[in-house]
C-alpha cells in the first residue's frame, strides 16, 4: 500500500562567523538580530510538530564562543533600547505618532527576547536548539562542488560532522549540502563521511511541480537525494510570496535607527492584522500541500530558519499555524529521517549533473564574473594549503574553512554588506599565507571556529 502524501519542513539555520568580526553596519549584530527574531521565537515552536533542523557548525561554534551570548544580551539589553528611545524621540519630535505604538511594542520584544535568553541558563541557546536539530552541514558553509580537491571536501564534511556529534550525540546521517550544491561526485565521498541523506534542487531537471520531486532519491555510492519542491516552497520563498503582502511588516523600510513600523503598503504597521493574515496564509499553505501530495509522496518545504522572523518578521507566528493547521486538514507532518523509513528511493537519474537552489540552479551565484575573484582566491587557497605533502597547521586550516564560506560570494554578488564580504576574503587569505609562513608573525588564534579541527587527520 502507498504511503499517504506527507509534508517535511525543513529548517536550515546558519550564519557566517561574524562574531568579533565587526559590529555596525556589518558584523556580529547579524547574530544577535537572528538570535532575537528568528532563534529564540522559534523555540516555541520546535518539538512541538515533527521539523528537520539543521544546524550549521560555524552557527554552533559561536553560540558556543565565550562572550558570545554576553555581548548578545549587551546588545538587547542596553543597545536597543537605547536605538528604540531615539527614535521614539524623533517620530514624537516631528510629529509622527503614529509610528510610536510600534516601537514601543518593538522595544517590549528585545526586552523579552533578553528575559528568554537569560532564562535558558548555563545549558543555553545551543542546547536548546541542539535538542532538535537531527541534521549537520558542512564546517564553515562551503559550496562542495566548488572545492578544489577531495581533501578540502572531506575537511569540510568531516570537521562538520564531528562538530554535531561532539556538541549533541547521535547523528542519524543527516546533512545538510550548503546552498543545496550537489554534483556526482560528491556522493561517495558523503558515503564515506556517513551521510545517509541530503537535499538537492532538481527544479531544472525535473520542471516545475513535477510528481519526481515528491521522492526520494537513491545514489550509487548511498546517500540519499531529497528533492526540495520548489513549488511550494515559492508560496513563501518568492517576490510574490506570503511575506510580500500587505499588511505584514516592511522589511526594507527603515527608520533613522534602523527599526521598522511600516507595512508593505507603506501604512503604519499593524500586528494585530498581520498576524491574522498569516492564520490565513498558513491554512491556504496546508490545503495546498494537501493538493500536491494527494497521491502521496512527500513534499519537502527547505527555508532559511533566519526567514522566519527576521527577514519575513510574521514567519514564526506563520510556522507555528502550520503546525495547528496541519493537525485540523489531515496533513501528515514528518521528518526526512523518519520518511526515509516509509518511502522507498527511486534510482538517481543517469544524466544528473551539478545543482543547486542558487540563481539559475547551477553555480553561477558562487562563480559568475562579478565574483570569480572571490571564487579564484578560495581554490588557489585550498589548493596552495592541501598540496604541501604533509598536514598543515590547524591555524591555516582554519583560515581556509573561514575563506571557503559561501556567504562572502552571496553578499558581495547580491551587494548586501558593502566591502564587508571582500575584506573578510582578504583577511582570511592573507592570515592563511602567514599561518603557512613558519617565520611569520600571527595573532594566537581565529576565535572560536572549527574546534573540532584537531580531531581531523585529513
Amino acid at each position: 500500500m502507498k504511503p499517504r502524501g506527507e509534508l517535511a519542513l525543513v529548517l536550515h539555520t546558519h550564519m557566517p562567523y561574524v562574531e568579533g568580526f565587526g559590529t555596525w553596519p556589518f558584523g556580529e549584530e547579524w547574530l544577535w538580530e537572528a538570535i532575537a527574531g528568528s532563534y529564540l521565537p522559534l523555540l516555541g515552536v520546535l518539538g512541538r510538530a515533527p521539523i528537520t533542523l539543521s544546524l550549521t557548525p560555524v552557527l554552533c561554534d559561536q553560540l558556543e564562543a565565550p562572550g558570545a551570548i554576553e555581548r548578545c544580551m549587551q546588545f538587547l539589553t542596553e543597545v536597543r533600547p537605547e536605538s528604540h528611545r531615539l527614535d521614539l524621540d524623533h517620530f514624537r519630535e516631528t510629529g509622527q505618532h503614529q509610528f510610536t505604538a510600534e516601537l514601543e511594542r518593538s522595544a517590549g520584544e528585545y526586552a523579552a527576547a533578553a528575559e528568554r535568553l537569560r532564562a535558558l541558563g548555563a545549558g543555553g541557546l545551543l542546547t536548546a536548539l541542539g535538542g532538535d536539530a537531527s541534521w549537520t552541514s558542512a564546517a564553515t558553509h562551503a559550496v562542495l562542488p566548488m572545492l578544489a580537491s577531495d581533501t578540502g571536501i572531506a575537511l569540510q564534511a568531516q570537521t562538520g560532522i564531528a562538530s554535531h556529534r561532539r556538541r549533541f550525540g547521535e547523528w542519524g546521517g543527516g546533512f545538510w549540502l550548503p546552498e543545496c550544491g550537489h554534483g556526482p561526485w560528491l556522493d561517495q565521498m558523503l558515503e564515506e563521511a556517513g551521510v545517509r541523506s541530503t537535499c538537492v534542487e532538481l527544479t531544472d531537471a525535473f520542471g516545475l511541480g513535477d510528481p519526481r520531486h515528491l521522492g526520494p532519491l537513491q545514489t550509487e555510492a548511498g546517500p540519499v537525494l531529497w528533492p526540495i519542491d520548489r513549488q511550494t516552497m515559492s508560496l513563501v520563498w518568492s517576490e510574490r510570496g506570503y511575506p510580500a503582502s500587505a499588511p505584514y511588516r516592511d522589511y526594507h523600510a527603515l527608520t533613522p535607527r534602523h527599526h521598522r513600523v511600516w507595512g508593505n503598503d507603506g501604512e503604519p504597521y499593524d500586528h494585530a492584522a498581520a498576524a491574522t493574515l498569516a492564520a490565513e496564509h498558513a491554512e491556504d499553505f496546508v490545503g495546498r500541500v494537501r493538493e500536491r501530495v494527494a497521491s502521496g509522496g512527500v513534499c519537502v518545504c527547505a527555508l532559511d530558519t533566519e526567514l522566519l522572523g527576521h527577514w519575513w518578521y510574521e514567519g514564526v507566528l506563520w510556522l507555528d499555524a502550520v503546525v495547528e493547521e496541519a493537525q485540523r486538514q489531515g496533513l501528515e507532518l514528518t521528518t526526512l529521517d523518519h520518511a526515509l523509513e516509509r518511502h522507498e528511493p527511486e534510482p538517481v537519474p543517469d544524466d544528473l549533473g551539478v545543482t543547486s537552489w542558487g540563481e539559475g540552479g547551477d553555480l553561477r551565484t558562487w562563480s559568475a564574473p562579478a565574483v570569480a575573484d572571490l571564487a579564484w582566491e578560495a581554490r588557489s587557497a585550498e589548493l596552495h594549503a592541501l598540496a604541501l605533502g604533509e598536514r598543515p597547521p590547524d591555524r591555516a586550516l582554519r583560515e581556509l574553512l573561514a575563506l571557503q564560506s559561501s556567504d562572502w560570494a552571496f553578499l558581495a554578488a547580491r551587494g548586501l554588506a558593502g566591502d564587508y564580504p571582500r575584506e573578510r576574503t582578504r583577511g582570511h587569505a592573507e592570515a592563511l599565507a602567514l599561518a603557512l609562513d613558519p617565520h611569520a608573525a600571527l595573532e594566537p588564534e581565529l576565535r572560536n571556529l572549527a574546534p573540532e579541527l584537531a580531531g581531523w587527520m585529513g
